[in-house]
């Protein structure tokens, strides 16, 4: 059992900035990659930011150079830090993790529960 634990959300004016923070425990062995997905009401979730064990990283390109994805390798956290915030980056935020658990040694795609973003005058 891998559990992703989601906390940094909430309402901001545009042009403000907000922190996402997700950290990963459990049956781990080790993490490929995690990175942050968002959705809307009656959309496809989407990526919004990818990093690799390796620290490289992919951003969708409506938040490049706005948001900054980054990783703690060894605490098996991964945070986003959003700048530059815009009415249209509204939704919920959710974490993904890809781990190989320890018992069995497989590779699993791990999902938190969501944190709201709500960008707002």
């Amino acid at each position: 059992q891998v559990q992703l634990v989601e906390s940094g959300g909430g309402l901001v004016q545009p042009g403000g900035s907000l922190r996402l923070s997700c950290a990963a425990s459990g049956n781990i062995f080790s993490i490929s990659a995690m990175g942050w997905y968002r959705q809307t009401p009656g959309k496809q979730r989407e990526l919004v930011a990818a990093i690799t064990s390796g620290a490289s990283t992919n951003y969708a390109d409506s938040v490049k150079g706005r948001f900054t994805i980054s990783r703690d390798v060894a605490k098996n956290t991964v945070l986003l830090q959003m700048n530059s915030l815009k009415p249209e980056d509204t939704a919920v935020y959710y974490c993904n993790a890809h781990v190989v658990t320890t018992t069995p040694r497989r590779e699993y795609a791990y999902w938190g529960q969501g944190t709201q973003v709500t960008v707002s005058s």
